[in-house]
């Protein structure tokens, strides 16, 4: 009953109720120094995604020369300012995501969404390998409307690898981004706090040709 009940993406009017203030997180990010909330400088660009368990998720972009600053957190749900136990519990709807962001002086929505795309399992619904719950799904959630064609494009280019492979459908989900709510200080760059710990970042090994000029 209760991998029945993780594994299945719930409603609003089902949905724990949250909190109205923030959930307490760091000021600053562990590796960079930069503001973990902004202020951020003019010009910086934003997206959020959601592959998996987000501590090695957000290493994965936090290394990716031309992000400005990344966090963990959740997104994509119902309940407002939940705790990492409410959100494991599958009660909230969200899922466990970083915020990316960028200079796109130096990087580009494409080259992250390759990233994306390529650091995960995106066909396995509501799990990531052997994480299962609704707060592991795959998801893109673009801040900007102008950058929806590019997210979906991304989806088809890289579904149509995917099957050339034998891997069945994607099941990212894609949509507008809404609020994004910080998890705790100590989820923050938890890989760069603890080098050991956990991360199960896994890909399919199929290359995504976003932003290669190649249509699969």
């Amino acid at each position: 009953m209760l991998f029945s009940r993780k594994a299945t993406l719930i409603d609003k009017a089902t949905a724990l109720p949250g909190r109205p203030q923030p959930i307490a997180t760091a000021d600053t990010h562990f590796v960079s120094g930069r503001p973990l909330k902004g202020p951020y400088p003019a010009g910086m660009r934003s997206i959020v995604f959601a592959l998996g368990c987000y501590w090695g998720a957000e290493r994965r972009f936090w290394q990716v020369p031309g992000v400005w600053v990344t966090a963990v957190g959740n997104a994509g749900g119902f309940t407002p300012n939940p705790t990492y136990e409410e959100v494991c519990s599958g009660a909230t709807g969200h899922a466990e995501a970083v915020l990316v962001v960028f200079d796109p002086g130096q990087t580009s929505l494409e080259a992250l969404l390759k990233v994306f795309w390529e650091s995960h399992d995106p066909t396995q619904g509501m799990r990531q390998g052997n994480d299962v719950g609704s707060q592991y799904r795959s998801a893109a959630y673009w801040t900007e409307p102008g950058d929806e064609a590019a997210v979906r494009a991304s989806a088809q280019i890289y579904q149509r690898a995917l099957a050339a492979k034998g891997h069945g459908p994607v099941t990212t989900e894609l949509a507008q981004a809404g609020p994004f709510y910080f998890a705790e200080a100590y989820h923050q760059q938890y890989l760069a706090k603890n080098p050991a710990g956990y991360c199960g970042l896994g890909g399919t090994g199929v290359s995504c040709p976003v932003g290669s000029g190649v249509a699969a």
